[in-house]
């Protein structure tokens, strides 16, 4: 059984970050952390609902599977 490959993120850490999840939920923060599984931390989080009110949610883990979408906001080198 082959390994897992961590995925390509080191050059989006401490970068701020838009992801669509499943259930087209929204959130936006910076990234500070992630596994192979790319389950990920995101700082200063803010959902986003469909009605445009915006909750800040704080440090958030987003597990990997739930992830659709993932948009760099800021430069990344």
């Amino acid at each position: 059984m082959s390994k897992a490959h961590p995925p390509e993120l080191k050059k989006f850490m401490d970068k701020r970050l838009q992801l669509r999840l499943n259930g087209s939920r929204l959130i936006t923060g910076i990234l500070r952390g992630f596994d192979p599984f790319m389950n990920l931390v995101i700082d200063e989080a803010v959902e986003e609902t469909k009605t445009g009110e915006r909750n800040e949610i704080g440090m958030v883990v987003v597990r990997g599977n739930s992830v659709g979408l993932l948009e760099a906001l800021e430069r990344v080198m």
